[in-house]
């Protein structure tokens, strides 16, 4: 069933957050993206994060046609990254706090279950007070939990130079999970002919099976519904879409709800956009209680019919 929505070309994923560990957050958005037709919920490999989301999915009443992708990093990807604040250097200027999508900065300290690595805070602090920490998924010991959960895709993030890490688990989750997996990579790290040769392997190590490529163009960058804010992810499609590879693209990494009309309008075939910093702001007075369910629902699903 999975297979065949994603056969319609029209799917709509919903970010999330790789690092986003906040079950309440996690929750209220698997609840109010349900309701407005989202078809497949990106979250962290963490068991109670993966609970919360098919908590959200229940309370909207919409079981049919949703479906749960857990994503995992190599040690190098961004998605795996949190922020800390050095309480030395902190000078309390509280310019972190005033960027932070995800409200993950509180009394000059940051919640780990909130944030998410985008590291909008590390790039404006003139103080080096902030510093980055990176969490690479342990895949021996998380996918055989997570697999427990009744999961329908595995995402592997694969922004990395190490070529050999990004095979390795690649090829562990293949030998050990039987559902659809996916691969997420942008050209930071790789030149075009690069990234075609890694994806190359990728497939060959499914054999056939189905496979996703998340065409990443700039990650946690989706803040601004333009079309130049998705542009990279749509050249990063369409380089991959010439390779005329077997596998089904989506498009995410400063998606919008202007990021199919792009695809579109340059001839892109994608089979769906997968959203998260985006899909997150534009609900987040849901989130926090500051704004109605019926208010949410519509932008929310706007933003989906968008797609």
């Amino acid at each position: 069933m999975f297979e065949e929505i994603i056969k319609k070309n029209n799917c709509f994923k919903l970010i999330c957050g790789a690092g986003n560990e906040n079950i309440e957050e996690v929750e209220k958005l698997a609840f109010i993206y349900s309701k407005a037709g989202c078809n497949i919920f990106d979250v962290s490999a963490n068991v109670e994060v993966i609970r919360a989301a098919k908590r959200g999915i229940e309370r909207s009443e919409i079981n049919d046609n949703r479906f749960i992708c857990v994503s995992v990093g190599t040690s190098e990807d961004i998605h795996f990254s949190k922020a800390y604040i050095n309480p030395d250097k902190c000078k309390r200027c509280l310019k972190c706090f005033s960027v932070c999508p995800q409200r993950a900065i509180k009394s000059c300290v940051v919640d780990e279950t909130k944030c998410i690595g985008c590291q909008k805070c590390y790039r404006i602090c003139a103080y080096e007070a902030l510093e980055i920490k990176n969490y690479p998924t342990d895949i021996e010991k998380i996918i055989p939990t997570i697999i427990k959960e009744g999961i329908d895709c595995i995402e592997l993030h694969a922004i990395s130079t190490d070529e050999d890490e990004i095979l390795n688990k690649w090829k562990y989750i293949n030998d050990n999970f039987d559902g659809i997996m996916s691969i997420c990579l942008n050209r930071s790290k790789f030149s075009n002919e690069k990234l075609v040769k890694l994806l190359r392997k990728i497939l060959e190590i499914r054999k056939g099976k189905s496979t996703i490529i998340q065409a990443d163009g700039a990650p946690m960058s989706g803040g601004v519904d333009d079309y130049n804010s998705t542009l990279q992810a749509v050249a990063c499609a369409d380089i991959i879409n010439k390779e005329n590879l077997q596998a089904y693209i989506f498009i995410s990494g400063g998606t919008n709800s202007k990021s199919r009309e792009l695809a579109n309008l340059c001839n892109v075939n994608i089979n769906g956009v997968a959203i998260g910093s985006y899909a997150r702001k534009i609900v987040k007075d849901y989130l926090c209680d500051k704004m109605s369910f019926e208010e949410a629902l519509n932008i929310a699903a706007k933003l989906v019919k968008s797609c």
